[in-house]
């Protein structure tokens, strides 16, 4: 995502041209492609959809036109997709702050519940000893009374 994110969209000449784009230059593919085409190197591809089967007829420059706006919907395309995965880069880092803030809040509770439930338990022997202590009392009471009648 880091690598996703130093990308920059630039324009030019109306086509939008992605750069840093890990290793990728379309600039010198776009070269190579131009070298083959001058050597006569590219195989004939028939199931090549790039230029409609109507494209046969056209002229070079049409074809040229074409390309760069089919290349131009590409790159637009793209740049909508390195967006949306920058919204989704920051959408998770606001995610996994939340987790983590979740996170130390429940250590913080789990912590606090401790020590509420040693406290509970300390009280509760504080309040059998005091019973003990009642009914010691009591019976003394008890036999106090039977003596003085």
């Amino acid at each position: 995502s880091s690598k996703i994110r130093n990308m920059e969209v630039q324009s030019t000449d109306g086509v939008a041209v992605l750069e840093d784009c890990i290793g990728f230059s379309l600039t010198k593919t776009i070269s190579k492609v131009e070298e083959k085409l001058k050597k006569g190197v590219l195989p004939d591809c028939p199931d090549d959809d790039i230029i409609p089967r109507a494209g046969n007829e056209m002229g070079t420059e049409a074809q040229i036109r074409f390309l760069k706006a089919k290349l131009r919907v590409t790159q637009e395309d793209l740049a909508n997709v390195v967006f949306e995965c920058r919204k989704k880069d920051d959408e998770n880092q606001n995610l996994e702050t939340r987790l983590k803030d979740t996170e130390e809040e429940n250590t913080r509770l789990q912590r606090t519940i401790s020590l509420q439930q040693s406290q509970t338990e300390k009280y509760k022997m504080l309040s059998q000893e005091a019973n003990k202590k009642t009914e010691g009392l009591q019976q003394e009471v008890t036999a106090l009374e039977k003596v003085l009648q």
